[in-house]
């Protein structure tokens, strides 16, 4: 007799970005089917990765399985149709990979009797519904070596720290060719080419890489800028930049291998607050180029062996000062520094290492119940 399936309900608010989107679609896609169930829900079907979810095969439930507290006096009966949903459907977990406070997903779950995983995805912390949202669940997994401290002792038997995962046969060596370079983006051969693949929110400090290009003064350093460029925000952006020839906005890209492929460097200059574990700079990793970024949660775990790549968060003269560094290599040390870039993709951050954690803690998980 075939032994049951492990059912999981993978959990997200929507595939709007593919960051978060590709890691479900990545995990999803590679557990073994043998073994387990996988079925995702989603707030609604919008978002251009959507499409790309849809070729899984899964099931895809659309339902509001997080909601609002207020009104107070309502909640306990608009909870209970999340509690019916998850119990419909007999799931043996749910992994959530919602990135805010939220608790009633977690309380849902306990009414229901059925364990649920959350995936720590940033470095927010504090108020009382992350505690609660903490106290609810089964496990926590934390994705960088800072987010152990936000939690008390009492957590620590919840804690699996599972760093992403990127593909690394998907993300292979593009090495800058003059075939490479794209006349539409006005780049050329003898360019050192900046790219910067990024969700254009204020914490990612990409004025602080424009400031840094501006200060640069030459003409040679182009600076690709790769992301959503709508919004108040990317305005304010476009403003500074206004003026200077080499800052290009290329605007959202769902396949941004072919960026990789025109870079020197890749340059992530994430503020103060960090971040969870950005996925764009291990991607140009796994490209095979050289990444610098800023010294903070997420972004220095990837850079750990790479000291000399690190720069200070808000610090244009630290940022200038690591480029010319890049710049100032030797070209042997260059393409040695590519390669190890690449090792560290492959033997710390690989899918291969990513489904193998996910999949000894869900079977861990459900052989207790």
């Amino acid at each position: 007799m075939a032994q049951k399936k492990i059912k999981i309900l993978f959990t997200i608010p929507n595939f709007d970005t593919a960051g978060s989107g590709k890691v479900v679609y990545d995990l999803v896609s590679n557990l073994d089917r043998t073994i387990f169930e996988p079925e995702i829900c989603c707030h609604h079907d919008k978002g251009a990765f959507m499409g790309e979810i849809k070729k899984l095969q899964v099931k895809v439930h659309l339902f509001p399985f997080a909601i609002n507290y207020r009104p107070f006096f309502t909640f306990p009966f608009r909870i209970f149709k999340t509690i019916r949903f998850f119990k419909k459907y007999k799931f043996d977990l749910i992994h959530s990979w919602h990135w805010s406070s939220d608790f009633s997903e977690p309380l849902a779950a306990k009414i229901a009797g059925i364990p649920w995983i959350m995936t720590k995805k940033s470095m927010g912390w504090g108020n009382k519904a992350w505690k609660w949202r903490s106290s609810l669940s089964s496990k926590i997994i934390t994705i960088n070596s800072d987010m152990k401290s936000l939690y008390s002792e009492k957590y620590m038997n919840k804690i699996e720290a599972i760093p992403l995962g990127v593909d690394v046969n998907y993300y292979n060596p593009q090495y800058k060719n003059s075939a490479s370079i794209s006349q539409e983006q006005t780049t050329n051969e003898n360019d050192f080419v900046i790219v910067s693949v990024v969700n254009l929110i204020p914490v990612k400090g990409i004025e602080v890489l424009i400031n840094t290009i501006k200060e640069l003064d030459n003409p040679l350093v182009k600076l690709l800028i790769v992301g959503n460029d709508k919004g108040d925000y990317a305005d304010k952006l476009k403003l500074l930049a206004k003026g200077v020839e080499t800052i290009k906005f290329i605007g959202k890209k769902l396949d941004v291998r072919p960026y990789h492929k025109l870079a020197d460097v890749f340059v992530i200059p994430t503020l103060e607050l960090g971040e969870g574990l950005p996925l764009a700079p291990l991607e140009a990793m796994a490209s095979g180029k050289i990444v610098i970024g800023s010294n903070v949660s997420g972004v220095k775990d990837i850079l750990e062996p790479f000291p000399a790549c690190i720069f200070e968060p808000n610090n244009v003269e630290s940022l200038k000062n690591c480029v010319l560094d890049i710049m100032n290599l030797k070209e042997e040390e260059h393409i040695q520094l590519e390669k190890e870039m690449r090792a560290r993709a492959e033997n710390t951050y690989s899918i291969e290492k990513f489904i193998e954690s996910h999949t000894e803690l869900y079977t861990n998980m459900t052989s207790n119940n």
